[in-house]
């Protein structure tokens, strides 16, 4: 890497989309920011807004044949803002990838080795390390030189005890098959983790924090001096809170009676669980605003089901409570987190037995900033980070690569 490398490219590659940041490590700034949607599509879309503010969006519509090609066209969107992928400046290539078992507890320049063992995965993540194997591969084509490094959604939670990770099944059948809590949506606690401990002016690894991370995707972990210790998603993202349209946690009985009684298959089972349940099986819609306009209007299906989401969260807090023995701050983060001040309040409530109590005032402010919720003197500090991921994921990369 040459000293002038102080850009990082950021990808992450789902099955029919690539999202992609340029970021200038120097100091944060973010050069360019894009998504390419429906690849394989005859509508494919490339949306390239080359800064972060939003200036100068272009829009490109089109068959996008695969990921190479949507590769290639981001190169070429990036090229004409004179920032192209064969710059001298960009110093590495950080991809997502959202499952590194037990193997991957942080960054790792990817050469052949690492990506066979990425695909030797693909069977506890048949959803998501596919594509990110092919944004990886495609990545490397490209630009063969450059270090390409691995950033995992797995990794920062690989320091939890084996009694928060293990299944109390057979343990000769859940080696063999790597059934385990693997935990989800690291970057992000990882990235807020931190953050949480600058808003408190405090070093993380003096405080017990409890982030929740809750967007359409929703995990909850408890973590220890800077530590995971816990989290509430599980082998897959399926399990722990209730999410847009994922149920979270369910007596697992109920795919067997649903076999049995109702004669569902198990794609079709898979299908229910993980798309057509949580707060989308339980009043239709999965957007926080719209269900929070229905409850205001008094619409029942609407109220119980979040009522449901705020009886499972607050859930997760009190025993994260319990398992780190003491708490100095919740954090809230994501979408709904950051945004959805009646989720906050409604969580919080009740607990100030354990020190935890919300400022109606504070709670209300909206803002893209960290910022306590909670009262001056309050004993457990309540807080609002902003997340993050793809300045995490950069952060990582340049570090690995400028060491």
């Amino acid at each position: 890497m040459t000293s002038q490398a102080t850009r990082v490219l950021v990808l992450n590659s789902g099955s029919s989309s690539v999202k992609y940041q340029l970021l200038d490590m120097r100091d944060g700034t973010r050069l360019a920011v894009g998504l390419v949607e429906r690849i394989g599509e005859s509508a494919s879309r490339l949306v390239h807004t080359p800064s972060g503010d939003g200036a100068g969006r272009r829009e490109r519509t089109g068959r996008i044949a695969d990921h190479e090609r949507a590769l290639e066209a981001v190169a070429e969107e990036l090229a004409l803002d004179g920032m192209g992928i064969d710059s001298p400046e960009l110093a590495a290539i950080g991809h997502r990838v959202v499952h590194g078992g037990l193997e991957f507890s942080a960054p790792t320049v990817i050469d052949d080795a690492v990506l066979a063992e990425i695909e030797r995965l693909v069977p506890v993540a048949p959803l998501h390390n596919p594509a990110n194997i092919t944004g990886i591969r495609t990545a490397r084509a490209l630009r063969p030189d450059l270090p390409q490094v691995a950033v995992f959604d797995t990794a920062f939670h690989t320091t939890m005890p084996e009694h928060a990770a293990r299944y109390a099944i057979d343990v000769a059948t859940a080696d063999a098959h790597r059934i385990r809590r693997y935990g989800f949506h690291g970057t992000s606690h990882a990235y807020v983790s931190r953050r949480a401990a600058e808003l408190l002016g405090r070093a993380p690894e003096e405080l017990n924090l409890i982030v929740l991370h809750l967007g359409n995707g929703a995990s909850a972990s408890a973590v220890a001096g800077g530590r995971c210790v816990d989290t509430s998603m599980g082998l897959t993202p399926l399990e722990g809170l209730v999410m847009g349209t994922r149920s979270g946690d369910i007596d697992p009985a109920v795919v067997f009676h649903l076999e049995r009684v109702a004669g569902m298959d198990t794609d079709e089972i898979d299908e229910l669980l993980n798309k057509k349940s949580g707060l989308t099986g339980l009043c239709g819609d999965n957007d926080m605003r719209e269900i929070r306009r229905r409850v205001d209007a008094g619409d029942a299906a609407a109220t119980l089901a979040f009522d449901i989401y705020i009886h499972r969260l607050k859930k997760y807090i009190g025993a994260y409570y319990a398992v780190l023995g003491r708490v100095d701050a919740v954090v809230f983060t994501a979408g709904v987190g950051e945004n959805a001040a009646p989720v906050r309040e409604a969580a919080i409530a009740g607990l100030g037995e354990l020190g935890l109590v919300v400022d109606a005032e504070l709670n209300a402010v909206r803002s893209g900033e960290p910022r306590l919720v909670s009262p001056e003197n309050a004993r457990v500090a309540v807080a609002v980070v902003p997340t993050d991921e793809e300045m995490e994921i950069a952060r990582q990369t340049f570090a690995l690569v400028d060491a």
